[in-house]
């Protein structure tokens, strides 16, 4: 992300561009349950976006916190004041890959062969 001050520097977890949106879409990924202090930090990153990187015939940033679970009603209060479109999604981790996918990716001895 953009240094917006001489000596503080802060970096999304991940940036995306969408075409049909023309905006910019920026993840936070969170090991945890969601945090009040997630929306806030979210927050920040999309002003900054918005201030720094947005082109003019852009439209504003969006942001998604990405974790592994949450509560609806402190998302609700997280979010209330907050200007920025930002949302919350939460992800599931499994132990075998869906079958649909099995033929689209490559196994794990594959993969440590590729990495080596």
């Amino acid at each position: 992300m953009s240094r917006y001050a001489e000596a503080d520097e802060f970096f999304v977890d991940l940036l995306f561009y969408n075409r049909i949106l023309k905006c910019l879409i920026a993840f936070e990924l969170k090991k945890g349950k969601f945090r009040p202090q997630d929306a806030g930090q979210l927050n920040f990153y999309l002003n900054v976006l918005n201030d720094t990187e947005k082109l003019e015939d852009e439209n504003p940033a969006i942001g998604i916190i990405l974790c592994s679970e949450k509560n609806d009603k402190t998302v609700e209060y997280a979010f209330q004041k907050i200007s920025n479109p930002m949302g919350v999604a939460v992800y599931q981790l499994s132990e075998q890959l869906p079958d649909h996918l099995k033929n689209i990716l490559p196994d794990p001895e594959s993969l440590k062969r590729l990495l080596a």
